[in-house]
């Protein structure tokens, strides 16, 4: 008589939090790849379908401000249904958009599929994805996350060279079909391989009848008005968001125009010096912060600010500079700093921040950071024709010398009064 095998299930299987990293990298990186696309092929796009520069910010712009709506629905639902579901869907969904974006013709079509439907679908991952990292990696929290944000400078990176490449040699629209197709099939990879999670609320907090206690809405905001250190990070996160979207969609055409370079140059250019640097910063952050956390958790918002106050005189050198080397080492240390910063996103909201809501609070610290951010590249663009790309983007050192200020005010006066316990 022949002897059955039972098959384990998926979160038995050894190092399975490791395959679930590998996995969610594998979607951050095309979700800040898909993102990245439009900013790459920008110059093709305004020569092709003659748009303005006011138009393809506000198209860069559209995407952000979608995602700032939707990011705090995401946190609430992270919290109470399957976050694999979650992220699974989410995943095929701005897949899809980007691949459609290659079919736009119009400026409403691009603010359609490329602003609402990609910043829709991707406003769902962020908050169900770390909640379910930061579960499965207990004592490793901050290396794990960090190894997660890497995905956003790979993704970047490698989309900045292939979708330029691809635009050059084979239309701007090709460069929309290849990554969106990529998405689809790892969202059917990641169905097969991940398994259905329990909810964060139910499996974190049971009162003593064993009966779920789930926190309404109301119940989350009331928690979070009541601890000024999450509104200082938020609004450090809206500082640095404001910095980086605006590089992002501005940096690659800078290039071009300033020092005369291919759209495969600058496209490469623009963002791997930065993104390199950055990859190194969000180590080194994430191992400092882990290092001195247990005894001395605010030391997380510490290596926040000193990544920000360093970082801006770089992104003020990047900006000026007349060479395209000294450009380039200044965007290495932006980098450098900014990961730095990056490395504590997520590890320093949840010294503050109870388990049972973090997806939550997450949200509505993405939410409110994307709705500032978002006006950035629409700023940069009507700026562009009278005060020049050089003066706009020096203007964002500002804005890191600002997120600095704030993330220190939190730990000198806040941060011992609002940490958990």
């Amino acid at each position: 008589m022949s002897k059955s095998i039972e098959i384990p299930p998926l979160t038995a299987r050894k190092n399975y939090k490791w395959e679930l990293l590998i996995l969610l990298w594998l979607a951050f990186f095309l979700n800040q790849a898909d993102r990245q696309i439009f900013s790459v092929v920008l110059p093709l796009i305004r020569k092709d379908l003659g748009l303005s520069d006011a138009e393809l910010g506000l198209i860069a712009s559209a995407l952000v401000w979608t995602y700032g709506l939707l990011v705090p629905i995401a946190g609430f639902i992270g919290d109470r249904f399957s976050r694999r579901n979650i992220l699974g869907v989410s995943l095929v969904f701005w897949s899809l958009a980007t691949l459609s974006t290659g079919f736009c013709t119009t400026l409403i079509q691009f603010v359609l599929l490329r602003g609402m439907a990609t910043g829709g679908g991707e406003a769902f991952y962020a908050p169900s994805a770390n909640s379910l990292l930061s579960e499965h990696h207990p004592k490793n929290r901050s290396l794990a996350l960090s190894i997660h944000q890497t995905a956003v400078y790979f993704g970047i990176i490698l989309s900045g060279l292939i979708a330029g490449y691809v635009g050059e040699h084979y239309g701007w629209q090709r460069a929309f079909f290849l990554f969106g197709s990529f998405g689809i099939l790892l969202g059917i990879v990641f169905f097969l391989r991940v398994k259905k999670d329990v909810p964060a609320v139910v499996n974190n907090v049971v009162n003593r009848f064993n009966t779920e206690i789930i926190p309404t809405v109301g119940q989350v905001a009331r928690i979070i008005i009541r601890k000024p250190t999450v509104w200082m990070l938020t609004l450090a996160f809206a500082c640095m968001v404001f910095v980086n979207v605006g590089y992002l969609t501005w940096m690659p055409s800078f290039l071009a125009e300033k020092f005369g370079q291919s759209l495969t140059e600058a496209g490469f250019s623009s963002l791997f010096y930065h993104h390199a640097g950055a990859f190194l910063g969000v180590l080194m952050g994430g191992k400092i912060a882990d290092r001195y956390a247990a005894k001395k958790p605010q030391s997380r918002l510490i290596v926040q600010s000193l990544g920000l106050l360093l970082g801006a005189p770089f992104i003020y050198l990047m900006s000026v500079s007349l060479s395209p080397t000294v450009t380039y080492a200044a965007l290495f240390f932006f980098g450098i700093f900014r990961g730095w910063y990056d490395s504590n996103i997520v590890a320093s909201l949840y010294e503050v921040v109870a388990p049972n809501i973090r997806s939550s609070a997450y949200g509505l610290m993405l939410a409110c950071a994307f709705l500032v951010g978002a006006t950035s590249p629409y700023i940069l663009g009507v700026l562009k024709p009278t005060l020049g790309l050089s003066t706009g983007l020096s203007y964002l050192s500002f804005m890191y010398v600002l997120g600095a200020g704030l993330i220190g005010c939190a730990v000198v006066l806040f941060f011992e009064r609002d940490k958990n316990r």
